[in-house]
């Protein structure tokens, strides 16, 4: 069984240079000792912090300082760009109506990087 993941969580993109943490506004009104989140808390600087500098040729300003170091790769400030919410989410539990985030889920970015749960936040409460 994986983790519940909850605001402050610590979070790792592929492309990535540093980890991130995880923000969960209150609004989900499930809380332990800071809020639980679900697989909609998934939207940049709101919810995903930057993850340092983004080292992925998807990302056009990565690819455009690239193409003007000749070649040479030049990670440029991570921004990142979200379209679905995490998958798969938990198969049983639900938080604001929206399955529970738990610390198995994965979300992609649309520069080619995978989000993983680097430390979930909480050890205590476990989820399918």
């Amino acid at each position: 069984m994986a983790q519940m993941v909850c605001s402050g969580a610590m979070l790792q993109c592929s492309f990535g240079s540093a980890p991130s943490s995880l923000i969960v506004l209150p609004k989900n009104k499930v809380t332990t000792a800071t809020p639980l989140a679900n697989i909609m808390d998934n939207q940049p600087i709101t919810n995903i912090s930057p993850f340092g500098m983004c080292s992925s040729m998807a990302n056009p300003t990565v690819a455009s300082a690239t193409a003007a170091a000749l070649g040479a790769l030049t990670p440029m400030p991570c921004v990142p760009n979200i379209a679905a919410p995490w998958v798969p989410g938990s198969t049983t539990v639900l938080v604001a109506n929206m399955p529970a985030l738990n610390s198995s889920c994965k979300l992609m970015c649309n520069w080619a990087g995978v989000i993983s749960v680097a430390m979930p936040g909480q050890m205590t409460i476990q989820v399918p």
